[in-house]
């Protein structure tokens, strides 16, 4: 007996190793000191670069949106979801991402399989301007199903002390500004699944009228990084406050940037619902309420504001490529809660 025949194929290991290591290569920044395939990923700080930096770290997955991944065979997209969440994380402290770390396990290896993860990591990390600086993969027979795998990330950004974005200055009367999502992102998929597969008895090719694309197509769109028209407003003092529409939608994640005393009044009736969510409310006949912390609803991320700034703000928007920025309501005394109207 040997360790092969117990499940584990350090050949299938190394041999991913050698076909990510130019993935993650061509990722490096200059504060990259190290090599894939170290103990630990060095990085330096420049430090003419900043003047009192604050690290900002998170770590997320990407949830049950793996088992689409597994139906269509498509794994080109996971990284990037991952990524963009992470980075997401960060930026509504005001934070630039500096590198991101991967946690990738299966049951079987394959390097196939995990060289289309890995440039989806890539391509995240090279979008974003951070370094794939390392990660961990590995391989546990038995743990998880033929062809399934899990992936988590861990991100570590920089903001200047004095930038930083915690929510303090919120006051009753600042407006809500409402980025869109580019659809589901990476949460509500237990229940989007349960509707899709177990109710409608849809199959990922199935072709939706309603949306104008297949089930596979609509559920595995990325998840949208905001860093690209956000990092032009940071340090102008022109944000309060960002909330990062997550698990538990608008009504759960709003609250965690308001200080205490202050509510928020959202506007259901600001935004049109994008059709993937009305498609799947309706068809499996979801509550508004379940809907609402289950979905971001069509808006992937909100900026408070002071209300003189908002036109600044926009402005700044549309000259970074964001066209549809909108207000979708204002701050008011009361608990840290979010009140529709």
């Amino acid at each position: 007996m040997d360790y092969k025949a117990s499940g584990v194929d350090i050949d299938a290991g190394n041999e991913t190793v050698r076909r990510i290591k130019g993935l993650a290569r061509a990722t490096f920044t200059p504060g990259v000191l190290s090599e894939i395939g170290s103990f630990g990923g060095l990085f330096s700080l420049d430090r003419a670069a900043w003047r009192d930096p604050i690290l900002v770290s998170s770590a997320d997955g990407v949830g049950t949106k793996l088992k689409i991944a597994f139906m269509t065979g498509r794994h080109d997209t996971i990284g990037i979801d991952l990524v963009n969440h992470c980075v997401n994380d960060i930026l509504v402290q005001g934070a630039v991402p500096l590198f991101f770390l991967d946690y990738l396990a299966t049951g079987r290896l394959s390097p196939d399989v995990a060289e289309q993860i890995v440039k989806g990591l890539a391509r995240g990390c090279t979008n974003n301007g951070c370094a794939l600086l390392g990660g961990e993969t590995a391989e546990m027979p038995g743990f998880y199903a033929e062809g399934e795998y899990d992936v988590a990330g861990f991100i570590v950004g920089a903001v200047e002390r004095e930038h930083l974005i915690a929510g303090q200055g919120i006051v009753p009367g600042d407006v809500l500004l409402g980025l869109p999502s580019s659809g589901l992102h990476t949460n509500g998929y237990s229940l989007a699944r349960r509707i899709v597969f177990d109710h409608l008895k849809l199959s990922v090719d199935s072709h939706v009228p309603e949306l104008g694309e297949t089930v596979g197509e609509a559920l595995l769109r990325p998840h949208r990084s905001y860093l690209p028209v956000i990092q032009p407003l940071l340090g102008r003092g022109l944000l309060k406050g960002m909330a990062h529409i997550t698990g538990g939608g608008v009504t759960d994640n709003l609250p965690r940037v308001l200080p205490g005393g202050i509510a928020a009044r959202v506007d259901r009736q600001a935004w049109r619902t994008p059709s993937l969510f009305r498609w799947l409310g309706e068809a499996g006949s979801v509550p508004e309420m379940d809907m609402r912390r289950s979905f971001n609803m069509g808006i992937g991320l909100i900026l408070v504001v002071a209300a003189d700034h908002v036109g600044a703000v926009q402005a700044a928007l549309l000259e970074a490529g964001e066209a549809n920025s909108m207000v979708i309501g204002a701050t008011e005394a009361g608990r840290r809660e979010v009140r529709y109207a």
